[in-house]
C-alpha cells in the first residue's frame, strides 16, 4: 500500500495564469480547501506545490498553485495524477476503499477463476467502473462497482471476488 492518496487528476488549464483543472477522485472535492499543499505525480517523478487558491467550475476542481504562474507551466502538468500523504486522508467507512489502492488488485470471479487486474477505473454518474484486464489478453472486461458484482475486496492480499452479472463477458 503506498504512503499516498490519489484525489485527482490534472486534465487541463483554466485560464492564462497557470490555474489547474482537477477532476476529483475523492468523494469530497470540498476536501482540497482543508489543504495547504498538495503532491503532483509524473514522469518526472513526485513534486509538492503550495495552494494558493481553490474554486470550483462544473464538476472541476481549479488549483491556483505557488510557482506555476503561466499557461506553459500549467501544460507542463496536465495529465499528472494529485496525490496527499496518507496521514492527511479523510477516514473510509465500511467497503469504501481509496482509489489507489484498487489499481493493480488480482479480481478472480467466486468460483475462482481468474480474471486480470485492475488497470483503470471509469468515473461514472452513478457508480465507479472497474476495467480488468488479463496478461494474456488484450480483451478488457468491464465492471461496474456495485453490490451485487463485488463481493469481497482484501486489500491486504491484493485480491477482489466478484460475481460477473449476466452479459458482462460480451461487453
Amino acid at each position: 500500500m503506498s504512503n499516498y492518496i490519489e484525489i485527482g487528476k490534472i486534465v487541463n488549464t483554466q485560464g492564462t495564469r497557470g490555474d489547474l483543472r482537477i477532476i476529483p477522485t475523492t468523494d469530497d472535492p470540498k476536501r482540497f480547501e482543508m489543504l495547504d499543499s498538495i503532491l503532483v505525480e509524473n514522469n518526472h517523478g513526485l513534486n509538492q506545490y503550495e495552494i494558493e487558491r481553490v474554486w470550483y467550475h462544473k464538476q472541476f476542481v481549479i488549483l491556483k498553485l505557488k510557482g506555476i504562474e503561466s499557461i506553459n507551466d500549467g501544460e507542463k502538468l496536465k495529465n499528472s495524477i494529485v496525490k496527499i500523504p496518507r496521514d492527511l486522508a479523510l477516514p473510509l467507512k465500511e467497503n469504501e476503499y481509496y482509489i489507489g489502492d484498487l489499481y493493480d488488485l488480482e479480481v478472480y470471479t467466486k468460483d475462482k477463476e481468474y480474471l486480470g487486474k485492475i488497470v483503470d477505473i471509469i468515473f461514472t454518474g452513478s457508480n465507479d467502473v472497474y476495467i480488468v484486464k488479463s496478461d494474456d489478453s488484450n480483451k478488457e472486461l468491464l465492471i461496474p462497482a456495485i453490490k451485487q458484482c463485488i463481493i469481497d475486496v482484501d486489500l491486504d492480499n491484493n485480491k477482489m471476488i466478484v460475481d460477473l452479472m449476466e452479459g458482462l463477458r460480451e461487453l
